[in-house]
């Protein structure tokens, strides 16, 4: 055994620090491909990148900046801005040195470093800056409260309601911010109805008590009865915390006094009272199994449909901007086909479709098929829904009247959201079309996210003093508050709340496009996939559907989405199928991470209720993936051929063009 311990020692310290080897040995291992062609040097920094993004040894966001350092360095792009040479002797390690950095300092200053501040870079900062108003303001939290007590607080309308608005304020704001949000109303409620069943127990038990005095010695929880001995153990039960803050039921024996047994006259007293404990158990243990199935299925329909409402905007989560960047890219002649409001035409109308997919599965999985378990909350229905009620009600409550700041910038999200939607509307013409946009593409959607944003930065968060009626419900400190009032968003409040780590992360995502198109690593990769051209394209579709679903599981959204589109953009052009038949439904499949805790934020925020399992979880995800892709292949075959004409190969896809 002594012989064992030290190569057991040395390989636990090994792995504690792989990290650190895979650091180190991943761009040794994959050396060869950089002293290739130029294609296989592209082709050595996306590997290397994907393998750091796969394990997360580096900062998602640092492994990102890669391609301003190894681009250069291994001459795959170059710039003609600037002509700085290095006049080395003529002795080859310091001629390779000096050409290494002559090509890292002509690349540096113009063509990668331009892809980190890209349009679509632009559009998801002025986005997140709105949506930062929206969650600084407590405006999502009024909308989610004011939604639910409209929709009901029956099991199945809760469960509805809860995705609703989860969904639907996924579409704004991060699907993170809106999981966060949304789970400690959801425990509210869940706390309520437990309290409620707590109370209805111990009423029934105290009613059984006064007619069977033996039991009302009892606890009112569920207990064993003892046996008619001299002496006996009965289970007391206690309600303590477990782990990650969920709620668990114990049971303890203690010792009891001594019970005298029945007169002979009365031979059915031991055997009633214990036939009315068995069922009384089991009718507990029962409602105590329906109760923790449902608080799964309201958890679980909080992350899914976080997820789900991301992708029916552009903005509403990064494998969407990544597509709108890598078209502008990869097909610059496609001539916006791309926009806000093609695509919430099209992933809207998919949203919802699957939106109501998942809440038929989580229902009949976590709620149950009966319409009677469904619809209603069991025993002392109206006493739980009243009590789910005052719930939400009373976080409504707490919020207070709608403020001037919170009435301003729900008034700045729907000017963005109509300008968005009236700029470029495709079957008619836009208010952008004909007064900015006649001679090229000068608005966009990023204009528009950017001058709502600076909008915020600009008007006062406090009434002007002609509004009396906003300044008689103003606060007392605003009246108090010396000079000009405060705007509607600081830069504080941006800069702590807005993840710039996603920007590098799309940045990094379209220097490896562009790096890609440049060393001719696309086109070899297309003409590799000119088989593919004997399967049918609907095939093709739903199979890398699935594989990007799965491999979205173990890595990054934007990072899946990074890596994968480009080669089928690549793939598509071989095959002669039109780029957004498969890049679309691949786009939407990067963002189902349904399956693990640690697949995305949402995932790991439920997850640490303390409620689930990772085999719920896992159950019900691979389910839902399935659902996704059966969703996405209904919505490509159908409006989305309409859209955006998927019957043909268009021309701005015969070839990239160089920028």
């Amino acid at each position: 055994m002594a012989a064992l311990r030290a190569p057991v020692r040395l390989l636990r310290a090994v792995w504690r620090q792989k990290g650190v080897w895979v650091v180190a040995l991943a761009p040794l291992v994959l050396l060869p491909l950089a002293l290739s062609t130029k294609e296989a040097a592209c082709a050595y920094v996306i590997l290397l990148m994907a393998l750091y993004w796969c394990t997360e040894v580096l900062p998602l966001a640092v492994t990102a900046l890669l391609p301003t350092i190894l681009f250069p360095l291994l001459g795959i792009m170059r710039s003609k801005d600037v002509n700085f040479r290095i006049h080395a002797r003529r002795v080859c390690a310091i001629e390779y040195v000096g050409s290494m950095w002559n090509k890292m300092a002509k690349g540096l200053s113009a063509q990668v470093c331009m892809q980190y501040l890209r349009d679509s870079n632009m559009l998801f900062v002025g986005g997140l800056m709105v949506a930062v108003a929206v969650e600084h303001w407590n405006l999502h939290k009024r909308i989610a409260l004011k939604v639910l007590l409209v929709v009901g607080v029956r099991p199945a309308l809760l469960m509805l309601g809860f995705m609703s608005v989860t969904a639907f304020l996924s579409m704004w704001i991060s699907n993170t911010a809106t999981a966060a949000m949304m789970v400690p109303i959801v425990q509210a409620v869940l706390d309520q109805l437990r309290c409620r069943d707590d109370a209805e127990e111990g009423r029934r038990t105290t009613r059984e008590g006064a007619a069977d005095p033996a039991s009302a010695k009892q606890s009112a929880c569920v207990v064993r009865m003892p046996d008619v001995e001299a002496s006996g153990r009965t289970g007391e039960c206690e309600e303590r915390t477990g782990e990650g803050g969920a709620p668990t039921t114990t049971c303890e024996d203690v010792t009891v006094s001594t019970l005298k047994p029945p007169p002979q006259d009365q031979p059915a007293s031991a055997p009633k009272a214990s036939v009315s404990s068995a069922v009384c158990a089991s009718e507990a243990d029962g409602a105590d199994e329906r109760r923790k199935r449902l608080s799964k299925g309201l958890l679980l329909s909080v992350c899914y449909a976080a997820s789900i409402g991301g992708i029916a905007t552009l903005t509403g989560t990064g494998p969407n901007l990544v597509l709108l960047g890598q078209m502008s890219q990869l097909f610059p002649q496609s001539g916006g086909v791309i926009n806000s409001a093609s695509w919430f035409a099209f992933a809207f109308p998919t949203m919802l479709m699957m939106l109501f997919m998942a809440w038929i599965l989580l229902q009949q999985v976590f709620i149950g098929r009966s319409p009677r378990g469904a619809w209603s909350c069991g025993r002392g229905r109206p006493a739980k829904e009243r009590a789910a009620r005052d719930a939400i009600e009373e976080e409504q409550r707490r919020l207070g009247r709608m403020s001037y700041g919170e009435a301003s910038v729900m008034a700045l999200f729907l000017l963005m959201v109509v300008l968005w939607f009236t700029r470029e509307p495709r079957f008619v013409d836009g208010w952008a079309s004909r007064a900015f946009n006649a001679d090229g593409e000068f608005v966009t959607d990023a204009t528009v996210s950017l001058f709502v944003a600076l909008l915020l930065f600009i008007l006062p968060s406090q009434p002007p003093k002609y509004l009396l009626c906003w300044r008689r419900s103003s606060d007392a400190d605003a009246q108090v508050c010396p000079g000009p009032a405060p705007p509607l968003l600081t830069w504080k409040v941006a800069q702590a709340k807005i993840p710039w780590n996603i920007v590098l992360l799309l940045g990094g995502g379209f220097a490896l496009a562009k790096g890609s198109e440049e060393s001719g690593l696309s086109r070899w990769l297309g003409s590799q996939m000119t088989p593919l051209h004997s399967i049918p394209p609907w095939a093709i579709t739903v199979v890398l559907c699935l594989l990007t679903a799965t491999f979205t599981e173990c890595a990054s959204n934007v990072a899946t989405a990074t890596l994968l589109l480009p080669i089928l953009a690549s793939m598509s052009q071989s095959i002669s199928v039109n780029p957004l038949y498969v890049m679309i439904p691949c786009t939407l499949s990067a963002s189902f991470a349904f399956m693990l805790p640690v697949a995305t934020p949402p995932n790991a925020i439920v997850f640490s209720s303390g409620y689930l399992k990772v085999a719920d979880m896992a159950k019900t995800g691979v389910v839902m993936n399935v659902i996704g892709i059966a969703c996405i292949s209904v919505a490509i075959n159908t409006w989305g051929r309409v859209l955006f004409s998927l019957d043909s190969f268009p021309e701005w896809a015969n070839g990239t063009t160089h920028i």
